[in-house]
């Protein structure tokens, strides 16, 4: 049987053990760490041109009948404890034969790739590398078999009741599940392992899973947008897990401050109303009079800059030539005037022709992450002049 094994004193070329070709042959080297004297046993993945996963020890059958071929490929073989682990090699596609089905029920075979070595085992007194078949029990619901020590599952394979040459035998299109996991080396990345979750070896581990890039923190695989610099996918973390860390919510990307999740970039703010009303305050007011809306409010959330731009305006006219009326802001956070309204923070018409304007100004010095309300405030020269505010906006826009 073409299978050899490096570190194992067997017969393949030579009449004394280990040959020259199968150190070249065997995959000295890629054993990766499962615990202080143990190593991950798998096969080693790759094919040709690199198109698949692996194409190493692929169990399969072509024709009728009880019969499958072994692909051929290299494995490390995990033995008990203090044995080590062992580097095999199959070396040519090779025919492994299956028992005819039980009369009534079916069963599911195993093959794998055993290494037997006497130096540890007690069967036999064998000292080899094979390919076997371990028969599962005949039931109505069948369970694969109790694998042998130092074996690697490469497929199983379902037996129907009444299999046998003559009746056709197994049915290869459906009869077989692979069972094949990858290993690599030590800071290697693993491969995906055909949806089977495999447990890390040690914590740093990087896995690969085709969709996502994963590390093995000591208890699980964690995707690595969950790392630093990584923008964790929606419903992933309920809290962060540093501050700075970023995560996608609903389409809106979200910054952790330590406490609770900010709006990592915060969206403009708008109120506005289209009835008109009048004031005649001196003093800066949030209300005006003889209309349905008194006040208008815009709800913002401070960005990480602390600042904002706020753009405010209104169409209205004096009610006396030669004096002014003027519409600013109020700027609270938790109910706490933090800016007040200001006549170099104002739009202001000095006329008693109905005219249109607008004024922007920047606001420093906001509590980032924090929600803030910009309210409307009036004023006018004079208690004799009512100032008319009409189509009244206020808009809000982050300066980051």
């Amino acid at each position: 049987m073409p299978v050899r094994s490096a570190w194992l004193i067997n017969r393949t070329e030579t009449e004394s053990g280990q040959s020259r070709a199968d150190t070249r042959l065997a995959p000295v080297g890629t054993m990766a760490p499962t615990g202080a004297l143990t190593s991950a046993g798998g096969v080693i993945p790759g094919s040709e041109n690199g198109a698949h996963l692996m194409s190493a020890l692929y169990v399969y059958g072509e024709v009728a009948g009880m019969r499958a071929t072994v692909a051929p490929g290299r494995a490390v073989i995990q033995g008990r404890g203090p044995a080590g682990a062992y580097p095999v090699v199959l070396t040519d596609y090779t025919e492994v034969a299956f028992d005819d089905g039980n009369a009534s029920n079916p069963r599911i075979d195993v093959v794998v790739l055993r290494v037997l070595d006497a130096q540890f085992d007690d069967e036999d007194g064998r000292t080899e590398a094979v390919l076997e078949v371990v028969q599962g029990a005949p039931a109505a619901s069948p369970e694969p078999p109790r694998l042998p020590p130092t074996s690697l599952p490469l497929a199983q394979v379902r037996i129907p009741a009444g299999a046998s040459a003559g009746t056709g035998g197994i049915d290869w299109a459906n009869a077989v599940y692979d069972l094949r996991v990858p290993t690599v080396a030590v800071g290697g990345i693993l491969a995906e392992s055909w949806a089977r979750d495999v447990p890390g070896g040690y914590v740093g581990q990087y896995r690969d899973t085709v969709t996502d890039y994963q590390r093995w923190d000591g208890t699980r695989w964690v995707g690595y947008p969950r790392q630093i610099g990584g923008i964790a996918p929606q419903g992933a973390l309920a809290t962060g897990e540093y501050t700075g860390q970023y995560r996608d919510e609903g389409g809106r990307l979200q910054r952790w401050d330590g406490t609770v999740w900010r709006p990592a970039v915060t969206a403009s703010a708008w109120a506005n109303n289209t009835d008109g009303g009048y004031c005649d305050s001196t003093a800066w007011v949030e209300a005006v009079s003889d209309t349905t809306g008194p006040t208008i409010t815009a709800t913002f959330t401070v960005p990480v800059s602390g600042a904002v731009f706020v753009t405010l305006g209104f169409l209205g006219n004096t009610g006396v030539d030669g004096q002014w009326c003027r519409m600013s802001a109020n700027i609270r956070k938790d109910g706490v005037l933090v800016s007040p309204a200001h006549e170099t923070r104002s739009a202001g018409v000095g006329s008693k022709a109905p005219t249109s304007v607008s004024a922007t100004f920047r606001v420093t010095g906001l509590q980032p992450g924090a929600v803030h309300t910009a309210v409307s405030a009036y004023c006018t020269s004079a208690t004799s002049n009512r100032g008319w505010f009409d189509n009244r906006f206020i808009r809000v826009d982050p300066v980051l």
